[in-house]
């Protein structure tokens, strides 16, 4: 983790799920089940550098994982593929404080 990884707050990751944003979650399958952020896309942690041809990089992407922890790492490494992404501060444990609403269950398999 960088002391310059970039970071949003769950205010503004909020704004920006209403605007169709491209959301990761870099958690396991089975807490991204318990709850995760509406239209967030699952890609684990361990996975993500297999992905990079996956995620849009002509759009912003916000990386999303329990409290910050692990979203600030793969900030970091998306961004140094060249990517304009931010990690969210607090993670989903803050989202659910918020009060904001949440989405359960697995996404369907490719």
């Amino acid at each position: 983790m960088s002391q310059d990884t970039p970071e949003i707050s769950i205010d503004v990751l909020a704004t920006a799920t209403e605007r169709h944003a491209t959301v990761i979650d870099v958690r396991q399958p089975s807490e991204y089940a318990e709850g995760h952020v509406p239209g967030a896309a699952l890609i684990p942690m361990g996975m993500l550098p297999s992905r990079f041809g996956d995620i849009d990089a002509t759009r912003p992407v916000y990386v999303v994982c329990a409290s910050g922890n692990r979203s600030s790492a793969m900030t970091d490494l998306l961004v140094s593929q060249g990517f304009d992404a931010y990690s969210v501060v607090g993670g989903t444990s803050a989202w659910v404080r918020s009060g904001r609403p949440v989405e359960t269950g697995v996404p369907p398999r490719d």
